[in-house]
């Protein structure tokens, strides 16, 4: 639907000057209707609002709305009724009927207002100037659109294009005398609403986005908020909403209305909500900003506000009476289109039908043995929604919300209607609702005097909730089937959320993240390490992020939920009591009743009452079992006075089950990855030794996810007398199997070496056992050194090089050379003839050793090689042993783009001479 508001045009003549003969621009239609051209031109058109709906059967009733909005911003309320029943039929004529879109447009001029309906049915039939009209009889299915034009406009007419067919009507004020708006009977005093000694009305002034541009001494004194600290603020940081977010109309979409009346809630700044009856009129300044004036007082003072109800008109006919729609009868037209707004309706209209002053309205669970609060007016309905209350509350008929029941005095029965425990109220009707014998909910009015109430009351309350028990059932599960489609959608996300991530902390954030806002204000997560242990708090989140300090600290003084393996959702009341305690004390302290200055305490004041009111609600407790063992609790709260919802704890628990399979799963992998993380570390020498004399620097990739130790490893170990042995070698393959040889191999190494065996002995020994392994043993390839630094500053080297890269020796000129020569690989044959080496590195020398994950290296076709190790070594004269270990990484790293898929070792050695004072 689009729609336009331009106050003050003129609107342009929308007949059409060519392309028809003048007979169909000038069409009669019915007796009595005058030409379209004998429309009045005199009237000054003072505001103009169109709009156009697809053709679809629910723009009908959204059209409704239109002009009912339109009509009522404008103050026409005498002629809502009659232009939205003639604007009904039209549009269903255009969208149903005639299966196009419909334009509407709205004119308002000092006589009334004119309505045009249009549609673009492109075969409809031109009638000719003169042709007699059949009007056709009122019992027809079609035609009817007309016959209502013509009984109830003032003027109305047809014209006709090759593309468009525009019906139009005018409907005109009626004559009242002046300052007669709308008035009621004169009544006794004692029939006149209650109100406080002085009546306050306060005066919010809204701007286009929503934040509050003015604000009242009045608002200050029922809300107790300075002007100072709410301006610009939006309003729906203060507001309490009737409806669910999401499902219905809000304090957002209210706010855009041209006029609204109605009951919400406002926080005050002692976090409590009060109950309020509010009138939005939206205007524009002179500039042509809008915006929207809020009136509203204190709900039982709804009077002062409240519109009354359009009576029936004195000389409405008897069988227009008899035709309408009982359940638009009492819900009026048109009906809400969504649950909430219908159940809001409903008590409204039954607490006026029957002057009472509170109404409520119940649903039955699916199993009908608990009524859920889902619509209340005259009580504080934040503290009442979705709180629960048994079916059969006791013995009797007036125990059972099955049958109508009155209570002429509820002082004499204390809780037989817990609803209404502490709400002032003396006397309540009570009826069914009931759809093919069922129990779908229960309506109730109250009254805060005694005997308000008989059976003749009962019994128009029954009859009201027969007319409204099948819509209401219809909408409740409308809203079920939204509720289960987005529950699936949920929950499919959250799974996939929490099986992306194997990391404890990581889960209990998600956990507490799916949780707040959307099923719960706050949430917290308690974990238990095993069956020995005490839960223990991990996680805390509110929507509000200033509060979670406060709640944290709250919860960690109260003793944590015991941890019952039971199914389902059940109730925590320990942190709303000591939240109430606390700000009780706090309030208490405020006002010096407990001793020493005021000031010194007044500034923790305020988190406590904040805390005490964000956990003051429902607060609710869900195991998380997984494999058969309670793992921890997810707590659910909500604020002050507020309930969780059937549904919602049904998802929460879903929800909790998942949530516990992911939290145990991230467990697991994390004591299986540090037990892992353990064993590999042990594989690799824990530190290396300082050989004064030499720089030595080890840089160790491990391929893999998860992998520290893999195929390739090295050591560095004193062995006797100033000698040190070295060694760096490859396994072949990567992952747990090489590494087990990779353990054997450099513990091996070590032992043999320190028996004082030559280089060649200790490889002949370590072949031998590796082949002792049989079917688990791997072939290896080892360069294995013995080094002796000297005292004139160089160092002796013996090296054997068993099937490895070759070392590389870099001297101070910047020439590269093998400091070795290639010999037969471990693990493949059992007799070796393997032969030591004699190196001597110089000072200034530097000595690389590097596995094969270094030289093959490989970009597509492109290989690293021995021939481009040796290239990057030339450029590294002068570079201390570190620096040449990290030259080399970063080229092996920039020689390809993709990660590397075999483990990388690099042993750098430098003589850098002796000091010279």
């Amino acid at each position: 639907m689009t729609t336009g508001l331009i106050p003050g045009e003129q609107p342009p003549d929308p007949r059409p000057t060519d392309g028809l003969p003048a007979q169909a621009r000038q069409q009669p239609v019915g007796p009595g209707a005058l030409h379209a051209d004998d429309r009045s031109r005199s009237s000054v058109i003072t505001a103009r609002a169109a709009a156009s709906f697809e053709p679809v059967g629910r723009s009908v009733a959204t059209a409704r709305a239109f002009v009912r909005d339109t009509l009522q911003g404008w103050g026409f309320a005498d002629i809502v009724d009659d232009a939205v029943v003639l604007t009904s039929e039209l549009v269903t004529n255009a969208v149903v009927h005639a299966g196009t879109s419909a334009d509407v447009l709205c004119l308002r001029s000092d006589e009334g207002a004119r309505i045009e309906v249009s549609d673009r049915y492109p075969e409809r039939e031109i009638p000719l100037q003169g042709t007699a009209v059949n009007m056709g009889s009122p019992d027809r299915e079609g035609g009817r659109g007309l016959q209502l034009c013509a009984a109830l406009a003032g003027r109305w007419g047809v014209e006709y294009t090759p593309t468009h067919k525009n019906v139009w009507f005018q409907l005109h004020l009626p004559e009242r005398p002046v300052g007669t708006r709308t008035a009621g009977p004169s009544l006794p005093a004692h029939l006149l609403p209650l109100a406080d000694g002085r009546v306050r009305v306060a005066v919010i002034q809204i701007d286009r986005i929503g934040a509050i541009t003015a604000w009242n001494e009045d608002a200050e004194e029922l809300f107790g908020y300075a002007a100072d600290q709410v301006t610009g603020k939006p309003l729906t940081d203060l507001a309490a909403w009737p409806h669910t977010p999401g499902t219905s109309t809000g304090i957002v979409e209210a706010l855009q209305l041209s006029r609204w009346e109605g009951s919400y809630g406002l926080r005050g700044a002692d976090g409590r909500v009060t109950p309020v009856y509010a009138s939005h009129l939206r205007v524009r300044d002179t500039g042509g900003e809008p915006s929207t004036v809020c009136l509203l007082v204190r709900d039982h003072e709804r009077a002062v506000l409240q519109t009354p109800l359009r009576g029936p008109a004195s000389d409405a006919g008897t069988s227009d009476t008899q035709s309408m729609d009982p359940f638009e009868v009492f819900i009026g037209s048109p009906a809400p289109d969504d649950l909430d707004g219908l159940l809001q309706r409903t008590v409204e209209r039954a607490r006026d039908m029957l002057d009472g002053d509170s109404a409520f309205l119940l649903l039955a669970t699916d199993d009908e043995t608990e009524l859920e609060v889902r619509a209340s007016t005259g009580l504080p309905s934040a503290r009442q929604r979705f709180a629960r209350v048994p079916v059969e509350a006791g013995p009797g008929r007036y125990g059972s919300a099955r049958m109508p029941a009155v209570h002429e005095d509820l002082a004499a029965v204390p809780g037989a209607v817990p609803l209404l425990n502490a709400t002032g109220m003396r006397s309540v009707v009570t009826v069914p609702l009931k759809v093919e014998g069922r129990l779908t909910g229960s309506l109730g009015v109250a009254a805060e005097s005694p005997g308000r109430y008989s059976n003749e009351e009962a019994l128009r309350l029954q009859f009201a909730a027969d007319r409204i028990a099948l819509a209401v059932e219809s909408a409740r599960l409308g809203e079920l089937e939204r509720l289960r489609r987005g529950s699936l959608s949920f929950l499919v996300e959250a799974s996939d959320l929490l099986a992306g991530t194997l990391d404890r902390d990581q889960t209990l954030a998600l956990m507490a993240q799916m949780t707040v806002p959307t099923l719960a204000t706050w949430c917290a997560v308690y974990t238990i390490a095993d069956q020995a242990s005490e839960p223990y708090l991990s996680y805390v989140l509110h929507e509000d992020e200033e509060l979670i300090d406060g709640i944290k600290s709250l919860l960690s003084k109260v003793p944590p939920p015991d941890p019952v393996p039971t199914p389902g959702a059940r109730v925590w009341t320990a942190p709303g009591e000591v939240a109430h305690q606390a700000a009780l004390r706090s309030s208490m302290r405020s006002l010096g009743l407990s001793g020493g200055p005021i000031h010194q305490i007044a500034s923790g004041i305020a988190p406590t009452l904040a805390t005490a009111s964000a956990v003051g609600g429902e607060t609710v407790v869900l195991p998380l079992v997984a494999r058969n063992r309670v793992i921890g609790m997810l707590t659910l709260g909500k604020p002050t006075d507020e309930h969780f919802r059937q549904e919602i704890l049904e998802l929460a628990e879903d929800l909790s089950r998942r949530a516990a399979l992911a939290l145990d799963n991230a467990r697991l992998y994390s004591e299986r990855t540090a037990i892992s993380q353990s064993l590999q570390r042990s594989l690799l020498p824990p530190e290396l030794p300082h050989i004064e004399g030499v720089e030595v620097e080890v840089i160790y990739r491990a391929a893999g996810e998860g992998n520290e130790v893999g195929g390739d490893f090295y050591d560095l170990f004193p062995i006797s007398d100033g000698a040190y042995g070295f060694a760096i070698g490859d396994v072949c393959g990567t992952g747990p199997n090489a590494a087990a040889v990779t353990g054997l191999a450099r513990h091996a190494l070590r032992l043999l070496a320190r028996e004082g065996l030559s280089g060649p002995a200790v490889l002949e020994r370590l072949n031998s056992a590796i082949l002792d392994e049989g079917a688990r043993s791997r072939f290896l390839t080892l360069l294995y050194g013995e080094m002796r630094p000297q005292a004139d500053g160089s160092a002796e080297l013996k090296v054997v090089c068993a099937g490895h890269p070759l070392p590389l020796r870099l001297r101070q000129d910047g020439t590269v050379e093998a400091a070795a020569e290639p010999q037969p690989l471990l693990g493949v044959m059992e007799d070796l003839e393997l032969y030591e080496q004699t190196v001597t590195l110089d000072p200034g020398d530097v000595l690389l050793c590097v596995t094969d994950g270094v030289t093959e290296r490989r970009e597509g076709t492109r290989m690293l090689g021995d021939d481009g190790l040796t290239d990057v070594l030339t450029t590294c004269t002068g570079l201390t042993a570190g620096a040449v270990a990290a030259r080399i990484m970063r080229a092996v790293e920039r020689f390809a783009s993709d990660a590397p898929s075999d483990d990388m070792a690099i042993l750098a050695m430098r003589v850098p001479g002796l000091q010279v004072d």
